[in-house]
């Protein structure tokens, strides 16, 4: 089967991972680039090397001039994926200062830049002890500063967190709140000191709106010209003009923030919204089961 991995131990599978990143991404690998990215002998990467070579036959040849090997014209990945996320995701990583250059695995660092947001401060202890209370199935008390105009001052309340959220730009826990006896999200950075573990106040079965998923359908906006309809198409992946997303109803608000799509994307220009809902009535319905009222309070930074 193409790309199936052959048995191996891990440290080694990592290594010609690694002996095939360089030969797909960057055109050539030598026992130096192994040497150093992962601190073996110069037997042990000649060896790697050799390795490669018996579970990957014809797949790459010796350059004499430059001292290293280079992919063949028949290359075949057998260790990596062909994906350009895999290789975007670390020079991402690296333009953040979220890994080291050693840690990257990336030879050439192509100059580039990230967009960058404010970095939003997540207290180490607090953390824990909502991992704690996740992993043990149990509640935390947390000390909390809403933006809410009813709840201006940090107020102590009771939480049963079990899960994790992403909104591209910070981090909240899914939680039960004991004191509006519902599941909302608590923006982590907002929690400013978590004591007292306690007992659960639901499960993480009971919260609905997390297990439930919502389509989301998108297509270029209806005023974009054919060509860049076309374009738009391939840079979401679409099929028949339509990309479906799979969206968990706790998340949907945050989703349709991200890609505009909260207001009427129809009446936004094209220059900046290039994309719109197909399934509006079936996404606002589901917003409206969310009962995201607590998210859109929590959006106000």
């Amino acid at each position: 089967m193409e790309n199936e991995k052959p048995a191996v131990r891990w440290g080694v599978e990592q290594r010609l991972e690694f002996i095939e990143f360089r030969l797909f991404w960057e055109g050539g690998v030598n026992r130096a680039d192994i040497i150093k990215m992962f601190g073996v002998s110069v037997p042990q990467a000649s060896k790697d090397l050799t390795l490669y070579q018996d579970q990957a036959p014809g797949n790459v040849e010796y350059d004499k001039s430059g001292k290293r090997y280079i992919p063949s014209r028949s290359f075949e990945p057998k260790f990596l994926t062909r994906d350009p996320d895999a290789y975007l995701s670390r020079l991402r990583s690296l333009a953040e200062g979220l890994s080291k250059p050693t840690e990257s695995w990336l030879g050439y660092c192509p100059d580039s830049d990230i967009a960058l947001t404010p970095h939003r401060e997540v207290d180490t202890a607090v953390l824990r002890s909502v991992l704690d209370a996740m992993r043990d199935k149990k509640s935390v008390e947390v000390l909390y500063q809403s933006m809410s105009r009813v709840r201006t001052d940090p107020v102590w309340r009771r939480m049963s967190p079990h899960a994790f959220g992403y909104d591209g730009f910070r981090w909240h826990a899914r939680a039960y709140c004991h004191t509006d006896a519902k599941f909302k999200d608590f923006i982590l950075p907002r929690i400013l000191e978590a004591r007292a573990p306690g007992p659960i106040g639901a499960h993480s079965k009971d919260d609905l709106r997390w297990h439930e998923r919502i389509h989301v359908e998108v297509t270029p906006h209806p005023a974009l010209t054919e060509n860049q309809k076309k374009v738009v198409a391939k840079d979401y992946g679409m099929t028949g003009n339509k990309a479906v997303l799979s969206v968990r109803c706790s998340m949907l608000f945050y989703v349709l923030k991200r890609l505009g799509l909260l207001r009427d994307a129809e009446k936004e220009p094209t220059r900046a919204q290039h994309i719109v809902l197909l399934n509006k009535e079936a996404v606002q319905a589901a917003l409206d089961r969310a009962e995201l009222a607590d998210a859109r309070e929590v959006e106000q930074v």
